[in-house]
């Protein structure tokens, strides 16, 4: 594991650490080491179907932004070319996404003012390197998009050792420089751009300074934005602090004390500098699929509490929160299922999303678009949804299973309807459009499921109770109570912590026998007046490199007194897309007068399936000009 690796998932360890480490330096202590519950592979049937009901009629919302397939379009973190942002995925890479998807959500890119400083000395490259960044943005902005601009990478000479990570020891000289890049990009070309001021500044990985430094930094930014604001009256939204996880802070901290975290002090700061604050975002690597619904010891989810602050603060209750960098994790830079068992990842893709959607985040940015190798930092990491060949002269690479999930995504209705199903593996997201209606299905169970489970809870309990569940994690008992050789009942604890132990060992039973054989869902989709053009997609253990995005199955779904039926098996850690498009009306055949013709008569016209294929995969159609935020 390289350091990139351990700083990062900190964030996920961090959240099982009950004491504050040494401040930057802290050692985390990953307490879940003993607690090794593996998933039985035997093949146990659910028992009966799993119902779910429809109502075409039903009323609903604008498809929150949320369930966009948006990205960070970082990846490889080297190219041969050195007036192409080093961070950022390889051009052929971006064109594929145009290609399938477009650029009608909110991307986030890496502005690396480290690297342009670099080439001071080679204007030409460095003009080269900045028209680079500035055709990314304004691509993206000409399809309807918003930037998500990351600043970060104190330039050489400016910060205060020779190291990108560190704060800048000049203020008035850093804000000027990084005003001028705005003013260009967002007074003067008018690009749709959110400035997010730093990445994970609470990592020694990324930032190498203490709190108040970091503030400095976001008030120099800040500063530069408030006056470019007065200057042009244009509304330049700034925001931050982009923490490895929502209640982390750079010295240190756990879920039980949240007001200690970076974005709680930061809110503060903001407040009392009178700095303008317009999105707060964090970071997310999980394999906990409901990892934004964990509960605090306030009895309120982060999204809450969050906004609780920001309105006690004076700022906007409703600013966007923005879960900025996230994907599937296990404490390890490279995983199969990020690779070779891609459709496992792809399954928590649309699982965590809806959540996040229920927790009340408006925006998500998966991380990221491509792998990362061969970089001079020696950063290998399988997150990306496309590999590549670094051996290959030209581009070589291939999207994962996951790049399908996007796609399927994109395809989404304009319609959300309300759907919630009451399963711990299995969810919908239900959408009605103009012509019919778009039904994603997915089966994801996690791995981690008892240790997710008690990170979510574990500020609910008091002081002692934190204590006995550590302990039964630190002797191994814990893997005992799971597999029912000790009873909960004979515990020496409270109904508080039984009764947490209870739940864990259901949910643990539960994964084993969904993780050995698909579910059966019988779909009823009700108050119907046509009929439809059925389109299925599916995502699965059969294919997670190169998959085609091509209909598994295609039939016609025939309303039988106003409803439709269908059984659908749902493998373990698979996605299947149903595309309903309504059957265009057959004209009318006009009977013409026997005629002495012999030509043949000509055949009646027919519904063409092809009409409903032709309208799957294409980019969003570009929205108007994002709003402000």
């Amino acid at each position: 594991m390289n350091k990139m690796n351990v700083g990062r998932r900190t964030l996920d360890v961090g959240r099982w650490v009950l004491e504050a480490g040494k401040p930057k330096s802290r050692i985390l202590f990953c307490l879940f080491a003993a607690c090794a519950l593996i998933f039985s592979t035997a093949c146990f049937a659910q028992n009966g179907e799993l119902d779910i009901a429809i109502d075409a009629t039903a009323k609903s919302v604008p498809l929150p932004k949320v369930f966009r397939p948006n990205i960070d379009l970082s990846g490889r973190g080297l190219h041969r070319d050195i007036t192409w942002p080093q961070g950022l995925s390889a051009k052929e890479v971006l064109d594929t996404w145009q290609k399938d998807i477009g650029f009608g959500g909110i991307y986030r890119l890496q502005f690396s003012l480290w690297d342009l400083a670099h080439l001071s000395k080679d204007k030409e490259a460095q003009g080269k390197l900045l028209v680079n960044y500035e055709s990314v943005i304004k691509n993206i902005n000409d399809s309807g998009g918003v930037v998500i601009l990351d600043i970060f990478g104190t330039p050489a000479g400016l910060g205060k050792a020779l190291d990108k990570k560190a704060p800048p020891w000049d203020l008035k000289a850093f804000k000027e420089l990084v005003k001028g890049y705005i003013r260009e990009l967002s007074c003067e070309k008018k690009y749709n751009i959110w400035y997010e001021v730093w990445n994970a500044p609470d990592l020694d990985d990324f930032f190498l300074g203490r709190k108040q430094e970091y503030f400095n930094l976001y008030r120099a930014v800040a500063e530069g934005v408030k006056e470019l604001e007065d200057e042009t009256k244009i509304h330049i939204p700034v925001g931050g602090p982009g923490v490895s996880w929502w209640f982390q802070s750079l010295e240190g901290n756990t879920i039980t004390t949240p007001e200690k975290s970076l974005i709680y002090e930061f809110i503060k700061y903001c407040y009392r500098r009178h700095l303008p604050l317009d999105f707060v975002s964090w970071h997310g690597f999980s394999s906990d699929p409901q990892a934004e619904k964990e509960n605090t010891t306030y009895k309120k989810t982060a999204a809450l509490l969050i906004r609780d602050w920001l309105s006690y603060f004076g700022f906007e209750r409703a600013a966007p929160l923005i879960v900025d960098e996230w994907n599937y994790d296990r404490s390890a830079n490279v995983l199969p299922e990020r690779e070779e068992k891609a459709y496992i990842s792809a399954s928590y893709i649309p699982r965590r999303i809806k959540n996040m959607y229920e927790a009340g985040i408006d925006y998500q940015l998966y991380f990221c678009l491509e792998d990362f190798k061969e970089n001079k930092e020696g950063v290998v990491r399988n997150v990306g949804i496309f590999s590549y060949d670094t051996d290959h002269d030209g581009y070589k690479g291939s999207p994962k299973a996951a790049y399908n999930v996007f796609r399927m995504l994109n395809n989404l209705g304009n319609e959300l309807l309300p759907l919630k199903i009451n399963d711990d593996f299995i969810g919908i997201i239900a959408t009605r459009r103009e012509n019919g209606f778009v039904l994603l299905f997915y089966n994801y169970i996690d791995p981690d499921i008892v240790k997710n489970y008690f990170s979510r809870n574990i500020a609910t309990l008091s002081s002692a109770e934190r204590k006995a569940v550590l302990n039964y994690i630190k002797s191994g008992e814990i893997n005992k109570i799971m597999r029912r050789q000790v009873e909960i009942v004979n515990l020496r604890t409270t109904k508080r912590v039984k009764a947490l132990l209870k739940k864990a060992q259901e949910l643990n039973d539960s994964a084993e026998i969904s993780s050995g054989a698909p579910r059966a869902l019988k779909i009823n989709l009700k108050n119907l007046k046509d009929n439809y053009l059925y389109q299925r997609f599916a995502i699965d253990s059969a294919c997670s490199s190169d998959c085609p995005f091509t209909p598994v199955e295609e039939k016609e779904a025939i309303a039988e007194s106003g409803a439709w039926q269908e059984i659908l098996s749902l493998k373990p850690y698979s996605v299947q897309m149903i595309v309903l498009t309504k059957k265009p009306p057959q004209p009318e055949v006009v009977q013409s007068p026997p005629q002495e013709s012999l030509a043949a008569p000509a055949e009646p016209v027919t519904a063409d399936k092809s009409i409903a294929s032709a309208a799957l995969d294409k980019p969003a159609v570009p929205a108007a000009p994002a709003e402000k935020p």
